[in-house]
């Protein structure tokens, strides 16, 4: 969204808190059908559209789907990407309106270092409860029940200015957090949910520069087997039933009124909820991508794709489309079926006392007595938790880390003595910046000093009277600019894409080495960054992103031993800018990501390292071949062989040998993470069904599984397989 959209969006948003904050009253209830939980929720559905003018139902395209005529109370937005936004930044707490604090996790990019989707099911059912309490506690009242969340694009390209919001390039990987982050926003009642899932932004949105009216063009293969692979899990596995369209056209038609919205999201998934447009979409499919001739042609064209709400100035231009009979009253009701729908599973419809959730926040609640919960410890723990399994070892030669009783550090960096939070970010109760994080783990017995780095020579002079150096580098998740402005060439944000992936900062590094060499690097990135200096010389290199109001502890966690560190990369780091497609170029077969790309990464996908060493060894598969329809069973051991307890996150990828298509080179299809203690041996386990070998076939527009030969790779990383096998694929 640009500055100005999101001003339309959050009016929107806020206009439709006040009615949002409670759901209907036992008062209302009972007198109409579709007030009666103990009915279908399709005739439910059928009953409350058969009493809703055109102007009432034209209001419900809206983000607040209130009827006050007939007692229904609609709920709105919300953005939580990595926690409830209230707040931050974007000013998500709405004009006007103060900021609410709340629990906030580390970047949806670290999220994904995690490899870890039972955590993320975690993280996400504290935002939900939050979510609940901010409007439904009396002291509060704000926000909305439809979360923005989470971000199922993939990072094709290192330079996408909102690299910072996917979980990573690889669709199996983003497709199985999001399912997990989809469960846990939505909970585990078998009828209602905490909230919705609002996954964004379908489909294939990963260029800022010129987002509004460009065109993302690849052919249908790649539409199945990879750009649309995470919202399908998400909508099939997780079940969300609410998404965002996106602001591009795919070869050539406008998303926000893409014909496979119907022909295969609701047709072919089962997928009958809230399909929002972005913030300004409608407007742009006229003005930027001219797909239409006129505001009332582009409503109609949303209508007929299945848009049932829009973040935009609407309503004029459905009201001219639907007098000009472009669209009908059987099309609206259609569509706002899917709205209502979500309405009954949030209980909107529903007297409180039906909702296991609508207690939450309430004097009802048995937590009552415990305050906000976004002062909770086991939050904080939890967020805590979080950014520990987010950190990623890229190097420690010679056991440089975990640090042993340094008498003196030397934290330097621009952004270290603060937790930088970005444009989707809500406002955390407090924030531990790396600084405060590593001062207080230290201990006072160890002097503990800062510089900026700003004044270079003053930095250096630092370095040199210290035992070790601690240099916390990295991007501005915001640019520390206006919109659309990022000063330095390696930043990017929403609205704007990266021109460098060199990081200007490692300058100064080179600087703070020559004059101590025990110094370590802290990337606090939101992006790859091609750091071929700082890996060929820096004797320790770590990685982590921002926003993580536990941001400081858990660096100092890693740093000083107290977590034995295993995130994983969730993007190839290329070596070099040169290496890389053109930005516009959406086909992956050209050499992208860790799948097509032949060429040397600095670091692979799903590269990490560890404290301690893990052995690999007594591969087992269920047979040497595998049926259509049927699936093998996968272990190996992974032994712990040094001295610490740590965590490995085992990966299984396949290679097609003797496919008559074009394969990737090989691909993610299992990971786990996995507890070991020191000295033990763990087996590991994957269920490989051989639907996930299927290609799609453009011949019978279906997927298809192939004779053909497959080999089983099991390893730390995509580039450090440890154990193989093959097997055959039969028809």
């Amino acid at each position: 969204m640009s500055r100005k959209r999101v001003t339309l969006a959050a009016l929107g948003l806020v206009a439709g808190l006040a009615l949002g904050a409670i759901a209907q009253t036992p008062a209302s209830a009972g007198h109409y059908p579709f007030q009666d939980p103990n009915l279908p929720p399709e005739r439910r559905i059928s009953d409350l559209l058969s009493r809703l003018t055109f102007e009432e139902k034209l209001k419900c395209l809206g983000t607040n789907p209130s009827v006050p005529r007939l007692g229904i109370v609609g709920t709105g937005h919300v953005e939580g990407l990595h926690g409830l936004a209230l707040g931050g930044p974007g000013h998500w707490e709405g004009r006007g309106k103060t900021v609410i604090a709340t629990t906030q996790f580390p970047q949806a990019r670290g999220l994904g270092q995690t490899w870890d989707p039972s955590l993320l099911r975690q993280a996400a059912a504290v935002e939900a409860y939050e979510t609940r309490y901010a409007l439904q506690s009396p002291a509060y009242q704000r926000g909305g029940l439809v979360v923005r969340a989470p971000n199922a694009d993939l990072s094709r390209d290192p330079r996408w200015g909102r690299s910072e919001e996917s979980y990573g390039e690889d669709p199996f990987l983003v497709g199985t957090l999001a399912v997990g982050f989809v469960k846990g926003l939505q909970g585990d009642d078998p009828r209602y949910w905490t909230t919705s899932s609002l996954m964004k932004h379908f489909l294939a949105n990963s260029n800022e520069d010129g987002r509004d009216g460009s065109s993302s063009n690849f052919d249908e293969r790649q539409f199945f087997e990879y750009y649309s692979v995470p919202f399908r899990m998400g909508i099939q596995e997780g079940h969300s039933n609410a998404f965002m369209t996106s602001y591009n056209a795919w070869n050539g038609i406008p998303m926000a009124a893409n014909p496979v919205l119907h022909a295969v999201v609701e047709k072919d998934w089962g997928f009958n909820g809230i399909i929002c447009t972005d913030a300004g979409a409608l407007t742009n499919m006229v003005t930027q991508h001219k797909y239409y001739p006129d505001m009332e042609h582009a409503a109609a064209g949303a209508i007929h794709a299945g848009i049932n709400q829009f973040l935009d100035r609407y309503q004029d231009a459905v009201r001219s489309a639907y007098n000009d009979k472009l669209i009908s009253d059987a099309e609206i009701d259609r569509n706002l079926a899917g709205v209502f729908r979500v309405m009954i599973k949030l209980g909107q419809l529903d007297p409180p006392a039906q909702d296991p959730y609508a207690a939450i926040g309430t004097p009802g609640d048995p937590n009552a007595s415990r305050g906000d919960p976004w002062t909770w410890p086991e939050h904080k723990a939890l967020a805590r938790q979080v950014t520990d399994e987010s950190i990623v070892l890229l190097k420690n030669q010679n056991d440089t880390l975990p640090l042993k009783n340094p008498r003196s550090l030397a934290i330097i960096g621009p952004y270290a003595d603060r937790v930088l939070l970005d444009w989707y970010s809500g406002t955390p109760p407090y924030s531990i910046s790396p600084l405060e994080g590593i001062r207080k783990r230290a201990g006072e017995g160890v002097k503990v000093s800062f510089a900026t780095g700003s004044d270079v020579a003053a930095a250096v002079a630092l370095a040199k009277e210290s035992e070790v150096v601690i240099a916390v580098v990295g991007n501005h998740p915001t640019c520390n600019a206006g919109w659309n402005v990022c000063p330095l060439p390696s930043d990017g944000k929403e609205a704007i894409d990266r021109k460098s992936i060199d990081l200007e900062q490692e300058q100064l590094v080179q600087q703070l080495y020559a004059a101590n060499p025990h110094t370590v690097v802290v990337l606090n990135a939101s992006f790859p960054y091609a750091v071929n200096w700082t890996q060929a010389h820096i004797p320790a290199v770590l990685e982590m992103t921002h926003n993580s109001e536990e941001e400081g502890t858990g660096l100092a966690d890693v740093l000083f031993g107290d977590y034995n560190p295993a995130g994983r990369l969730t993007q190839t780091w290329p070596v070099s800018m040169a290496e890389l497609p053109p930005m516009m170029d959406y086909d992956l077969t050209h050499g992208r990501t860790y799948l097509y790309s032949k060429e040397k990464p600095l670091y692979a996908f799903g590269y990490g390292l560890s404290y301690t060493s893990f052995k690999y060894s007594n591969l087992k598969v269920s047979a040497n071949s595998l049926r259509e329809g049927g699936a093998l069973q996968i272990t190996a051991d992974i032994a712990n062989a040094g001295g610490r307890n740590g965590d490995e996150v085992v990966q299984l990828y396949v290679r097609h040998l003797g496919s008559k298509v074009a394969r990737p080179l090989e691909e993610l299809k299992g990971f786990t993470r996995v507890s070991i203690p020191a000295g033990a041996t763990k087996s590991v386990s994957f269920s490989l069904p051989a639907s996930s070998l299927a290609y799609w076939n453009t011949a019978s527009h279906a997927f298809e599984v192939e004779h053909d030969k497959v080999e089983l790779l099991v390893g730390a990383a995509s580039d450090d397989i440890r154990l193989r096998d093959t097997i055959t694929v039969e028809k």
